[in-house]
């Protein structure tokens, strides 16, 4: 059974370690911890980072535990996709209002409902106000690939490692949103190729890509990842909720939806606490100095650093 260890790491950080021995395989139990973990960034105001990394040796997260898809596989009829889209639909709306999600389980539907669940807990990662990081320390296919994705940082270890999608070898497509997430992040073109092909990439060659944004010597990749997080999570918490989902959500949408949305983002954060006090140091700074912060190396560094005017 797989769990999520957290600590505490200062500054708002956190480091959530993903374990399940002998394999370190995603399971039901891991999605649920994992699940547990988001509803921690979207209520706890202090908490607006967290790094997630594997305790295997060689491994991030290996993949979905096929054992338990087979059982679920034997247990279902055979459907169509239009069927199933139909079905999960249904589900989708059940968990959504108020004991739904109980009502579901030990039901013919409760498998459908994890589904959901799994697809849940990352899009949330995605929407969230907390920078979230993926300290890859090792090999990282299916839902281990799945679960960096959604993720708003890849780091990397350096080693003889992989990342991908092979899902197709077994016969179907990935389920967490591999698909998606990589067409969105590299194209059509590239997303199908790792797709369809079910190999991984090496370190290297995802950074080469852009599937993930740095790789570090395996040695320094905790360190590394916890420092890129701290910086960014420094940011005002209603404002990195916005962005997020600005990009993830709004960057999926025909662009005038993708518009409308980020001007919503943009007056429902225009008005909270942490913007109103950075606006208004802003205003201050100018009236001080007679020049524009943001046009003064100086003032404009400290504020990068700082993740904010005040």
């Amino acid at each position: 059974m797989g769990s999520v260890r957290i600590e505490d790491r200062g500054e708002g950080v956190l480091l959530a370690t993903v374990s399940n021995p002998p394999h370190g395989l995603m399971d039901d139990e891991i999605v649920v911890a994992l699940e547990g973990l988001v509803a921690r960034l979207e209520a706890d105001e202090a908490v607006t980072g967290v790094v997630i990394t594997g305790d295997h040796p060689e491994r991030f997260v290996a993949h979905y535990d096929v054992p338990e898809l087979l059982a679920g596989a034997r247990q279902s009829p055979s459907v169509t996709p239009r069927a199933a889209r139909a079905a999960l639909g249904t589900v989708s709306a059940l968990r959504g209002i108020p004991g739904g999600k109980t009502a579901l389980e030990r039901t013919p539907a409760d498998g459908l409902s994890q589904a959901e669940r799994f697809g849940e807990v990352f899009v949330r990662l995605n929407t969230c106000g907390a920078v979230v990081t993926a300290a890859i320390n090792g090999s990282a296919m299916g839902g281990g690939c799945e679960l960096a994705l959604s993720c708003d940082l890849r780091l990397m270890a350096d080693g003889p490692y992989g990342i991908g999608q092979p899902e197709i070898l077994l016969g179907f497509p990935p389920g967490g949103g591999g698909t998606q997430r990589l067409t969105r992040l590299l194209g059509t073109r590239r997303a199908l190729g790792i797709c369809l092909d079910g190999g991984p990439l090496d370190p290297h060659g995802a950074a080469e890509l852009g599937l993930v944004d740095e790789v570090v010597p395996a040695e320094e990749l905790l360190d590394r990842a916890i420092a890129v997080t701290t910086r960014l999570a420094r940011r005002p918490k209603a404002a990195i909720a916005a962005v997020k989902r600005s990009v993830h959500i709004g960057g999926s949408m025909p662009f005038e939806a993708g518009l409308r949305l980020e001007r919503a983002e943009f007056m429902a954060a225009l008005v909270s606490p942490a913007a109103v006090e950075a606006m208004a140091a802003y205003v201050e700074a100018t009236e001080r100095t007679g020049e524009l912060p943001l046009y003064d190396d100086d003032a404009r560094a400290e504020a990068v650093e700082r993740g904010r005017f005040d």
